[in-house]
């Protein structure tokens, strides 16, 4: 018995091997430019009240639910248009986070395509804080 093969086959599995290779990869990205910052380092920082402009990406709801303490909120799906709302120096460090990373990565490409240039991301984000029993403001 032989066996056949579709005429492009080989394409199509290449293709989708790809588009599941990126879909990975644009899951687990989180865009910052100055990396990551670790949940004790904000942390030490807003005890010392030294902390960076803190933005949580989330929604409105996730936000009153419960939020890193001194962040303000706009929502991943609006930072476009409301990022004149962060009100500090493009050269001054802001500190992004959402739930688990994903809309933090993409609130970042924002911040940095709006010219700011010193982007973190809060490490393990607000399921991490929470979960590590972290002060959090409502």
């Amino acid at each position: 018995m032989t066996k056949t093969t579709l005429p492009n086959q080989h394409l199509i599995t290449a293709i989708l091997a790809l588009i599941c290779t990126l879909f990975i990869a644009a899951c687990n990205d989180v865009s910052t430019n100055n990396g990551d910052i670790s949940q004790s380092a904000l942390l030490e920082r807003i005890k010392a009240s030294n902390a960076p402009l803190i933005l949580d990406v989330r929604s409105a709801g996730e936000y009153r639910s419960g939020h890193v303490p001194g962040a303000i909120n706009i929502p991943h799906t609006a930072l476009a248009s409301r990022v004149n709302e962060v009100q500090i120096s493009k050269d001054k460090e802001v500190v992004v986070y959402c739930e688990r990373g994903v809309r933090a990565g993409i609130a970042g490409d924002i911040l940095m395509k709006a010219g700011f240039g010193k982007i973190r991301h809060l490490s393990g984000d607000m399921s991490s804080w929470r979960g590590n029993k972290l002060p959090v403001e409502y």
